[in-house]
């Protein structure tokens, strides 16, 4: 099997698998104050710090959770302020766009979708517009698309955002421990992540929340009070623990990851489109994550293609919507048909990609392409 799906799961990293197995013979709350107890609570502490680390940030702007999913709910339950807008892109992550169509139910008008150009790079200059009749309230927008990889420029919609006296928020999930990403530099208020996009294991996540900034605790979860009171509940030692290991294992060979995977991904397309050349890259090419590429073939539905190469592990896109009976939101804002959404693979590479799987998808994509273009034309034949 040849996995290329990335996006919705990287393969653990031997160093996160080895520290949550290591993790899971020991026992203890880290709330309890006896010695088991004190020593897991040692272990989160270390792995707050990798993670921090990771993020160029203290280990007391980081909050635990369960994934990126519930640090987006608990960054924009926190940060939004009925009445202010809520500024956001129609290309974002379910767990932003929901969320944000959740907290602004009651005040419908708050809600503000920035527009998206045919490359997937989101308007920032409407920022702008989004804040002249109004100030303050909260950004957010994901550092790198999901789908297509596409990068945000995170400096100039801070910068914009700040002027205007909002707070930003970002999902970085598919960013971190792929590229560097300093919440200092960018002076981002809040970062949302997940650990399995990065090596971790699943389940587990963080939010970063910058300090000092003007929010008030409004957990999803109530509690015992832990993580500060943002969020009750026993602390996943085990998963916690993975995903600084994780952390730790991507900061030390982040650029040289980025480049090997860069190189992978421009192989595999310079193989798919020199035998298909009909085929479309979608996304701003020189603006997006190394390991993404997003190609619509026009005509051929995707899990047609994806059923006729079952050793290759690919996607239609968000695994959250897979299954879904509508075509993805993203490629629908980026002004593609819905027919050319429905003929759309994403392939995501990461830190384990090989270079034989590169040349055993191409190979399997030419095939597959073959199978189903002859069995659309046998169904299209007399009758």
């Amino acid at each position: 099997m040849s996995y290329f799906d990335y996006n919705a799961t990287a393969p653990i990293r031997p160093e996160a698998a080895a520290a949550v197995i290591e993790a899971m013979r020991s026992v203890g709350n880290a709330s309890s104050m006896h010695q088991p107890g004190r020593q897991a609570a040692h272990r989160v502490d270390v792995a707050r710090r990798q993670l921090a680390d990771l993020l160029n940030c203290s280990p007391g702007e980081i909050i635990f959770t369960s994934g990126a999913t519930e640090a987006n709910n608990l960054a924009l339950r926190a940060a939004y302020t009925a009445g202010n807008p809520l500024v956001t892109s129609p290309v974002e992550h379910p767990a932003v766009l929901e969320a944000a169509r959740a907290v602004t139910a009651d005040q419908s008008a708050d809600l503000v979708l920035l527009p998206v150009g045919y490359d997937g790079l989101v308007d920032l200059d409407a920022l702008d517009h989004a804040f002249a009749a109004r100030r303050g309230g909260l950004v957010s927008l994901m550092a790198a698309n999901n789908e297509t990889g596409v990068l945000t420029d995170l400096r100039v919609a801070t910068k914009a955002a700040h002027e205007a006296g909002a707070l930003v928020h970002t999902d970085a999930t598919q960013m971190v421990g792929r590229l560097p990403i300093d919440v200092a530099e960018l002076d981002i208020d809040l970062l949302s992540l997940s650990a399995h996009k990065f090596g971790g294991p699943q389940g587990v996540g963080a939010l970063y929340v910058r300090r000092g900034s003007p929010l008030p605790h409004r957990p999803l979860l109530v509690g015992g009070g832990q993580e500060r009171g943002w969020r009750a509940g026993t602390l996943n030692v085990a998963g916690i623990i993975g995903m600084g290991a994780a952390a730790e294992a991507a900061a030390r060979s982040l650029g040289e990851e980025a480049g090997r995977v860069t190189a992978l991904r421009d192989r595999l397309e310079h193989l798919i489109t020199g035998t298909l050349p009909n085929c479309r890259i979608n996304g701003r090419r020189d603006q997006r994550l190394p390991g993404v590429t997003n190609i619509t073939f026009p005509g051929v539905p995707a899990d047609a293609v994806l059923a006729a190469m079952p050793d290759v592990a690919a996607s239609e896109g968000s695994a959250c919507a897979s299954g879904a009976p509508t075509p993805s939101h993203v490629l629908l804002a980026m002004g593609l048909s819905r027919a050319d959404a429905d003929s759309t693979i994403r392939f995501s590479l990461g830190y384990a990609t090989t270079d034989a799987e590169i040349e055993h998808a191409a190979q399997a994509v030419k095939r597959a392409m073959t199978q189903v273009r002859a069995a659309l034309a046998k169904a299209d034949g007399p009758r």
